[in-house]
């Protein structure tokens, strides 16, 4: 991925179009990296884009 913001954006439109899913979903499913993954939902938790609620040892992101 060149830019976090891809990345961000990625992440985006799959819960935009998937709804909730862990960590580990949106990963296999999107292909990025696991650092990737970490910066982009960084990035979007500061622009107040994303939501992550831990459910026992599974992180579940969504959209806000």
């Amino acid at each position: 991925m060149s830019t976090i913001g891809e990345a961000a954006g990625k992440i985006w439109q799959y819960l935009n179009d998937n709804g909730p899913s862990s960590v580990t979903k949106v990963t296999n499913d999107t292909g990025l990296n696991k650092n990737d993954i970490q910066r982009a939902i960084g990035w979007l938790c500061k622009e107040e884009k994303l939501e992550i609620e831990l459910k026992g040892r599974v992180e579940t992101l969504s959209l806000k």
